[in-house]
């Protein structure tokens, strides 16, 4: 059990074991540059490097951590990744004179997380969402298709997912509006447009790639891990109403491409590695290709909490865990570039909505309350079906360990009214003389 020089409370969800990596500024300095979480502070990397702290990596001086994203340091590679790691930990260990110590550089190094900003921890070179949860997909699937047909029949054969936006992932804390779009109501012959009125959050976890691979090469099951850099909460927000008339036949587009909310945190790959379990049981067995061996999975738990503007404090709505996915992300890795298709460094992936087997575990509002039919009771006496302009969305997650806690801190996000539509675009007219 290794401790740090810096207090952190068992219930932290930033120890010494975790140190996961952030993008900050504060209000002394504008500049954006890469630090790491320990208790309640931020640990400025920029700083330690200047001083020589990481000059055996082969990355002292470069200026990777006097960046406005992690992309430099993630291009690194796992080697790196790991000295590091290695690095900061030996320096924030309660026995390390170094830094404990030395008062002038703790001043210079160390600032209180209630006096930074954080920003996005990484440029989003592409995202992609999986629907890697069993238990979601046949809770929707019976939902819109009836039990017997819950689960279509590729879903227990390869990971699905498709491609999202990158462009409008946010940091956690980012205001959302309300999308507006084409919706078809089920007592009218013809769409209408307007505001979305069935909004749902989804309880994920994403994934940055680190190192990616070249157009052609696809990456195995075996060797996935190794391009993995770290993991972030996501609230992948979506339009159900806009979806169910758009999906068919390619899937999801406007109600999914407006907004997805990331932790701004993230865990290294490293940090989880403790917290390893066997996934669920896989039948029929999967393809050679898609095969994985040992503990694939993450016991990590996770809550979603909805704050109406009504209300004095967050009520718990959701509670689940990374555990029950179906595919894990070596297999969703191997799908993704079986093809040939190149991953670059910043891409995102995200898992698709994380539920479990009863019903307080499911992951979204669609099936927490059965598309309406069992309406969610709020404590101040307001029921939700849908989210609602000025409801706050929030998510957390953690592994437990044995006095300590590796947490991913929270991402959320509130719903604002849409923004009034210029249908003649009165506010971009330019005219030449």
């Amino acid at each position: 059990m290794i401790r740090s020089f810096i207090e952190v409370e068992p219930e932290s969800h930033f120890p010494i074991h975790n140190l996961p990596y952030g993008v900050f500024r504060d209000k002394e300095n504008k500049e954006p540059r890469i630090g790491v979480a320990i208790g309640e502070f931020v640990l400025d990397l920029a700083v330690l490097d200047e001083h020589g702290f990481f000059d055996s990596t082969g990355i002292g001086g470069k200026r990777v951590f006097r960046q406005a994203s992690l992309n430099p340091f993630m291009q690194t590679g796992k080697k790196v990744w790991k000295e590091v790691r290695s690095i900061i930990q030996h320096l924030l260990k309660e026995d390390v004179p170094t830094l404990r110590d030395n008062w002038d550089l703790r001043n210079q190094a160390f600032k209180s997380q209630k006096d930074i900003e954080l920003m996005l921890p990484v440029e989003i070179k592409s995202y992609t969402d999986f629907y890697a949860s069993k238990e979601h997909a046949a809770n929707v699937g019976t939902i819109f298709r009836g039990k017997e047909k819950a689960l279509m029949p590729n879903w227990i054969h390869l990971p699905v997912g498709y491609h999202g936006r990158a462009s409008s992932v946010v940091v956690s804390g980012t205001d959302i509006y309300r999308p507006q779009g084409q919706t078809k109501p089920l007592e009218s012959d013809q769409p209408i447009f307007g505001p979305s009125k069935q909004l749902d959050f989804e309880l994920e976890v994403g994934y940055f790639i680190g190192i990616g691979n070249e157009l052609g090469s696809p990456i195995s099951v075996k060797d996935a891990r190794d391009h993995v850099f770290g993991f972030v909460l996501v609230n992948d927000w979506s339009a159900r109403d806009i979806q169910s008339w758009e999906y068919q036949p390619l899937g999801p587009f406007l109600s999914k491409n407006f907004a997805t909310s990331i932790s701004p945190w993230v865990v290294p790959l490293e940090a989880l590695e403790p917290f390893r379990v066997k996934g669920p049981i896989q039948d029929p067995e999967p393809l050679s290709y898609l095969k994985v061996e040992g503990l694939n999975s993450f016991d990590i738990h996770l809550e979603v909490f909805l704050k109406s503007k009504n209300m004095e404090k967050p009520q718990r709505i959701s509670k689940s865990n990374y555990k029950y996915l179906y595919w894990s992300i070596e297999q969703q890795i191997a799908h993704h570039t079986i093809t040939g298709c190149n991953l670059q460094t910043g891409d995102l992936m995200a898992t698709g909505t994380i539920s479990g087997p009863t019903k307080e575990s499911r992951g979204c509002l669609l099936e927490l309350t059965w598309r309406g039919k069992e309406p969610i009771q709020l404590d101040n006496g307001e029921q939700r079906i849908w989210i609602e302009d000025g409801d706050e969305v929030i998510m957390t997650g953690w592994c437990q360990g044995d006095g300590y806690r590796i947490g991913f801190g929270e991402v959320r996000g509130r719903i604002l009214p849409p923004k009034e539509l210029d249908l003649h675009n009165k506010k971009h007219l330019s005219f030449s003389k």
